[in-house]
């Protein structure tokens, strides 16, 4: 996984091409460490992620839930396929904000402030 700060904003790129049962678990332990170590606010570009199942979807809910409300997750960069599986479940809904790319999710990030 790619990690890089941009103000106080830590942007996550998973590299694997599948998020799902064999790599989901390694996405939440580092998810879990850095909100340990006081980040509250993720992008996560997906960029070079193909493919996720519902281990995946469950990870990111796990990560949404250690945040405790006191941060933001939004989600960039979604495949064809991954978006669909969010529009499907409806978790683009209320629940992720999705952009088209890392830099428009950390400027609307920045817009809504710390």
């Amino acid at each position: 996984m790619d990690e890089r700060m941009v103000g106080g904003v830590m942007v996550l790129r998973p590299q694997a091409e599948r998020v799902d049962a064999s790599n989901a678990g390694l996405l939440k332990s580092r998810f879990v460490d850095l909100v340990n170590d006081g980040r509250r606010d993720f992008v996560i570009d997906f960029s070079a992620v193909d493919f996720m199942d519902s281990t995946g979807l469950a990870a990111l809910m796990s990560c949404l839930k250690s945040l405790g409300g006191e941060g933001r997750i939004v989600l960039a960069s979604l495949s064809d396929k991954v978006g669909k599986l969010f529009r499907l479940t409806r978790l683009d809904q209320g629940v992720f904000r999705i952009y088209d790319s890392p830099d428009e999710a950390l400027a609307a990030l920045a817009k809504e402030g710390s």
